[in-house]
């Protein structure tokens, strides 16, 4: 159980520090939002406020990316080796939520380029900005659920502070000293008070670090900070490639002129001098030196390990290496960041070069994949990878000769020309703030132990103490690091083993892996100890540390920083090549084509999220136009009600089937837990969206009616409404796509390792058990307009494969009107199925064999082969079976029907979705009469002939032979079958139809209906062509044949006694549409005004119940609905699919209660009935009373196994037979027997029932009931 983070103070969990953070975030966000939508208000904002958005929306992605780059590395690094599977999702997330701020800008830099601002940019702008904000709080919420619960559960105080340490030190310090205070301006004051509390808690307790951190906090209470010191900081720490114009931007050179009242020209002062030590910037030489020197001796070292193959310090150098890699990059960002700003101001005329960024990212993906690949330490490749990173070292150092050789000969001379010794030595200075605080405390110890003492008293005037008392402590820290290196405090050996130390244990923070890599300045310096609620006390120096957590080390926090923020940052598309992600793209089949993914069952769930994705599409393209356009407004209204209603169906069937199938398969704990709240806010947005539309619908119902003068204030707030919902229908389709784009990276891959094809299968059939007829009615055509037409015949072919045990062919045809006649959906197995041979009238295709020889157009039937047969419409509704090609070809099949639906417009579509639940096959069509004359004509001796005829032809396969014969030797009997009901006595005398009266529930005549169903109709019984008010009537009346009640097609309205077509409401005006019933099935036409009934699909039949997914799903392999609470049952194959073994009556279509026995046998709950006595709290023994079987038998009548445990019973057998004297002649005497044959079991009831018997189920051993109820 997870713990709520509201409440809990800062100064308990400094964890809750980035959740400050995420405070500062929400704020800022909602005042950007509330800015454009001022924007959108006034139409034509100033320059200056487009400006000002521009400056706070780079640092807003400066900030949010920083957060996320330390939330990936640090923060999930170190839970996911607590916690796993939890972090995985929301890094997804983070890289969807960064791509968002593109669109952002570009809308900016064309608002900046128009002559004019136009009013549609600024609503796009206020549109991107609310996505934004919606998705990045949606994402900091989950984390605030989630995450940092977990967090303060997996961690200890010191622990959590040292990730927060950990999280300092690798922001860059520029950034990092405006980030602080603006974070705490947007908290309470008691909230600020318990940041500073924090924060000299997290901090170590040297003074200078103290010291410095603090001051960067005291910022928040200058004025200018938020307006001047966030927008010039974000122009000096610029990492984002918009096109910016520079005309645009403040300048650095502009920035300290104001800032400080100084002409930083070297105009202003004149200083010329041929001594290149005077000039400051000719300090940046040392760092050249250092850093070449440092790469020579790696590179020597390398040519070592190769030839002595000793790989013992491969480790060492590659840690070496990524070090002065981060150092290359932060000095290659200030050149550009920094020198280059500066010059394009004050020498834009002597540029006659453009900066190249050295290392670029080809170079910098080069080297670190090969130093991931020596991380992975396989000894076999070490060889091979010492070599290759021998040559690509090679590569980075003739590059980096270059790099330095420009930067000398050309930048560094029109620096010393344009720039006075002043603005040289606050560029050197500004330059060091472009690192984080931990890079920067190593870069200074490791510059410091290559300086001569000379050249160490040069590079300490660079950096000497000035300005502000911020500045002065930091330059102070900065000095006692310099000395610390030169005074060989740290050699340069040891620095190398602490670096290396630092990148192996970089995400650990346990005191063995944090040892001598402290920030301390003394040694002897002990950090602070937690006690009440931020109050701060220091060990004494020579107090031994008795802390087993610390296992009796120093206690030190961490001076760490992550390398791989700094890839985030500066090398996104680097670090993308470096670690890819395993993404699963559903991309579409081309016939033939072998490069094509296979299909999955799995795949039905891809399917769903690929059609959802174009439905959300249509939702953004038409929400633009329903304000110019009425008309559009009724379709987009039903359109979304639908894909919402189907979009809760399968965030449900995810939630409570798929997800927990993976995590119990795979033992992958919290892996859908970021989806599952994922699917429950977007819930709540659909909500809304429904919400608004339904405000949208009145307000556009009232202006149809409106001629007073509020007629302009009605179309003005419509406009406003229809442009706020397309706003939102930006927003759900930009989150929830990329929500189903993460799902399908990080989970479904998932279900293809852990699930096999028959799992996968099972799993859809379990989804497909608790989806009701009415959904699928509505999802079927929705699917088939978004899918190709291979997608379209493999995800048919997966359903009918599913419920291939069930009735589900059989409902579908009857739902889907002329299914049978053009085969539009492919078929289900890759075997021969006789019943498919069914779907055309068997006396048209024997006729047409007998006079065609068997070789005529109308029959075709060949071998199968390996890919099953292809069913095509042939002829006048005759099938025709073509073998499939054998080339690869599997979507050869054309699916008439399919292509109908993929072709046909949105408009048509909704309609189909709207009346399909009320299309049925229409009975009565027959095949032409010669047909059924020539079969009634023949002789005895002409069929004999023809089935000899049959017999004999040795060109038909034993198959297609036996459903010949089979129809010729039963052809008069279907002949008989298909005579159409006369409807004479209807349309001349309609009152000699038996049974044209009203009948009654009650006596007292108040309702209408029979002692079966309460109803308003009766039923015309085509059999007998009379009137009956339920087809049990019938069946009691009529003694020689059952009601068929699928010919039925007419009703009579009780009411006004007028015959008329089966419909859920009278025709007669008379009536003024009176409701026959609350439930009608138009497929068993049945009408019930009592109780709760539901069609299942894959019985096609109507039970009593609230229907699937509710309180029963289907089993496709029992064929049965079950109670949800019997998803782990007994399963035997079609096991209802048979007949009671006492009574021999049906079981599938019985209306009394059923029992599933212990061995997955059934039979009627009448013929078997279960008594419990319980008189001394024990099992005593079973009582069976029911006449037929149970008070001779206790086994199955079929298997022979026990029906009970029967255990009690045997025991008191035992001992009534061992208190019997044996006779003296008998005595001593045995005879052999078979074991017994029983178990223990407890059988939970089967659903389909109704509640009015005793639900034994709840105890344990007795077998219980199901009931079914055919109507």
């Amino acid at each position: 159980m997870l713990v709520s983070i509201s409440g809990v103070r800062l100064v308990d969990a400094p964890i809750l520090l980035l959740v400050c953070f995420h405070k500062a975030l929400r704020a800022e966000l909602v005042e950007l939002h509330g800015i454009t939508s001022l924007s959108v208000e006034i139409e034509s904002p100033a320059r200056a406020l487009i400006l000002d958005l521009l400056a706070r929306f780079r640092f807003l992605k400066l900030a949010y990316k920083y957060h996320c780059a330390a939330e990936d590395e640090i923060v999930f690094e170190s839970l996911d080796l607590r916690e796993e599977n939890v972090v995985c999702a929301y890094s997804l997330e983070h890289r969807s939520i960064d791509e968002l701020f593109v669109s952002v800008f570009r809308i900016i830099n064309r608002l900046m380029e128009e002559d004019e601002i136009l009013p549609q940019t600024l609503r796009e702008l206020d549109i991107c900005t609310d996505t934004i904000e919606k998705s990045i709080c949606r994402h900091m919420l989950k984390e605030e659920e989630q995450v940092f619960p977990l967090l303060m559960q997996r961690f200890s105080f010191k622990e959590q502070a040292s990730l927060v340490w950990q999280f300092i030190c690798s922001v860059p310090i520029m950034l990092l000293e405006e980030l602080l205070p603006w974070m705490t301006s947007y908290l309470p004051k008691e909230e600020q008070a318990d940041v500073i509390l924090c924060i000299k808690e997290v901090v170590p307790t040297e003074k200078l670090i103290q010291k410095v951190v603090m001051s960067w906090l005291d910022k928040r209470n200058e004025p200018s900070f938020r307006v001047l010191h966030r927008r010039d900081t974000v122009n000096l720490y610029s990492i984002s490639n918009e096109p910016i114009s520079l005309k645009e931007l403040p300048k650095v050179y502009t920035f300290w002129k104001s800032l400080y009242g100084e002409d930083c020209s070297s105009e202003g002062k004149i200083y010329h001098t041929d001594n290149a030590k005077d000039h400051p910037i000719d300090g940046l030489r040392l760092w050249h030196t250092s850093i070449k020197k440092d790469l020579n001796e790696i590179l020597d070292e390398l040519h070592e390990i190769r030839s002595s193959m000793v790989f013992s310090t491969l480790a060492s150098v590659s840690c070496q290496l990524k070090f002065i890699a981060d150092v290359l990059i932060f000095n290659s960002a200030a050149l550009e960041n920094v020198f280059f700003s500066v010059l394009s101001e004050v020498a834009s005329d002597c540029l006659s070069f453009t900066y190249q960024r050295f290392p670029s990212n080809s170079q910098i993906e080069g080297l670190f994949r090969i130093l991931q690949d020596i991380n992975a330490q396989n000894e076999i490749c070490l060889p091979k990878l010492a070599e290759k990173l021998c040559l690509q070292l090679e590569y980075f150092m003739t590059g980096l000769a270059k790099h330095f050789a420009f930067q000398e000969s050309e930048v560094f001379t029109l620096i010393r020309k344009h720039c006075n010794l002043e603005l040289q030595q606050r560029l050197l200075y500004t330059s060091l703030h472009m690192m984080p605080l931990g890079l920067l405390k190593f870069v200074i110890t490791w510059l410091s132990t290559h300086l001569t003492e000379e050249e160490t008293k040069a590079f300490l005037c660079s950096i000497k103490p000035a300005g502000s008392e911020a500045d002065i402590s930091f330059a102070s820290l900065l000095h006692e690091w310099v000395h610390i290196g030169y005074s060989g405090k740290t050699s340069l050996e040891k620095f190398r083993r602490e670096l290396q130390e630092m990148f192996k244990n970089r995400s650990s923070f346990l005191s063995e892996q944090i040892e001598n890599t402290g920030f301390s300045l003394d040694t002897s310096v002990q950090p602070c100890k937690r006690h009440e609620h931020g109050q701060v006390s220091s060990n004494s120096p020579d107090k031994s540390i008795s802390d087993t957590s610390f296992h009796k080390t120093k206690e030190k926090y961490n001076t760490l920083y992550s390398s791989e923020i700094n890839l985030q940052i500066h090398f996104p598309e680097a670090l993308k090549e470096l670690f890819p992600l395993s993404k699963f793209l559903i991309e579409k089949r081309d016939v033939g084509s072998s490069l094509n993914l296979p299909f999955k069952p799995i795949d039905h769930i891809i399917f769903f999220h690929k059609a959802l994705k174009k439905e959300l599409e249509y939702f953004v393209l038409v929400s633009a136009e329903i304000a110019e356009n009425f008309g559009l407004f009724t379709e987009f209204h039903k359109r979304f009600h639908l894909v919402t209603f189907l979009y809760k169906i399968h965030s449900d069937t995810e939630d409570e089937i798929a997800f927990p199938a993976l995590v119990a398969k795979g033992n992958l704990l919290n892996i859908s837990d970021s989806y599952t709240m994922d699917h429950k806010l977007e819930g709540e947005y659909f909500n809304d969206i429904s919400t608004l539309l339904d405000e949208i619908s009145e307000l556009q119902f009232e202006i149809s009616t409106c001629v007073d003068a509020t007629m302009d204030w009605r179309m003005l707030k419509y406009r406003q409404m229809c442009i706020k919902l397309h706003g939102m229908c930006k927003t759900i389709c930009s989150t929830l796509g990329n929500h189903v784009n993460r799902e399908e990276t990080d989970l479904w891959p998932l279900f293809m390792e852990c699930f096999s094809y028959e799992e996968q299968e099972k799993i859809i059939g379990i989804i497909l058990g608790r989806t009701t007829a009415e959904t699928l009615q509505h999802m079927i055509p929705w699917l088939m307009t978004s899918l190709s037409r291979g997608e379209k015949d493999d995800l048919m072919s997966l359903w009918r494969k599913i419920a291939r045990n069930t009735m589900f062919d059989e409902w579908l045809s009857e739902w889907w009107e002329g299914l049978n006649k053009k085969h539009d959906l492919a078929e289900v197995t890759q075997k021969p199925n006789i019943s498919q041979l069914g779907t055309a009238d068997p006396l048209e295709i024997v006729a047409n064999y007998l006079t065609t020889g068997g070789h005529g157009e109308g029959f075709t039937y060949l071998e199968v082969g390996p890919t099953g047969y292809d069913l095509e419409p042939h002829g006048n509704g005759i099938l025709d079976f073509k073998a499939k090609k054998t080339d690869g070809d599997t979507n050869n099949y054309q699916c008439s029907e399919c292509a109908q639906l993929h072709e046909m417009n949105d408009k048509q579509s909704t309609e189909k979705v709207v009346n399909v639940r009320d299309q049925v096959r229409k009975p009565g069509k027959l095949l032409p009469v010669n047909h059924k004359e020539h079969f009634l004509s023949m002789s005895q001796e002409d069929l004999e002939a023809a089935i000899r005829r049959v017999s004999r032809d040795l060109t038909l396969n034993p198959q297609k032979k036996a459903y010949i014969l089979q129809t010729l030797l039963t052809s008069r009997w279907i002949v008989n079958q298909q005579k159409p009901p006369s409807d004479a006595t209807l349309t001349s005398n309609e009152v000699e139809i038996p049974g044209k009266f009203s009948s009654y529930r009650d006596e007292l005549k108040l309702s209408y209906g029979c002692k079966h169903y309460k109803r308003n109709c009766k039923l015309f019984a085509a059999c007998c062509k009379q009137l009956f008010t339920c087809r049990y009537c019938h069946d009691d009346d009529v003694s020689d044949h059952s009601m068929d009640r699928k010919s039925t097609t007419k009703m009579m309205c009780m009411k006004c006694l007028e015959i008329q077509p089966l419909a859920q409401k009278c025709s007669s005006l008379s009536c003024d549409g009176l409701s026959m019933a609350k439930y009608f099935c138009n497929i068993c036409k049945l009408y019930d005004d009592d109780r709760e009934i539901y069609h299942c699909p894959y019985c096609n039949l109507c039970r009593v119940g609230k229907g699937l997914g509710v309180e029963y799903f289907h089993c496709m392999n029992c064929n049965a609905c079950l109670s949800k609470s019997l998803v782990i049952h007994v399963c035997r194959e079609k096991c209802f699919e048979s007949n009671c073994p006492i009574c021999h009556e049906d079981i599938f279509t019985s209306i009394l209660p059923v029992k599933a026995l212990p061995c997955g046998h059934t039979m009627h709950s009448t013929c078997f009935q279960v008594f419990i006595l319980n008189s001394f709290g024990i099992w005593c023994y079973l009582m069976f009373c029911c006449q037929e079987y149970t008070n001779t038998h206790y086994t199955c009548p079929i298997c022979s196994k026990s029906l009970g445990d029967m255990q009690v019973y045997f025991g008191m057998l035992d001992v009534l037979l061992a208190e019997e004297k044996v006779p003296d002649e008998h005595y001593g005497q045995t005879q052999g027997s078979l074991p017994s044959i029983g178990f223990t079991t407890n059988v939970l009831t089967v659903a389909l029932t109704t509640p009015d018997f005793f639900d034994w189920g709840q105890i344990p051993g007795v077998i219980v009931s199901l009931k079914l109820h055919n109507s």
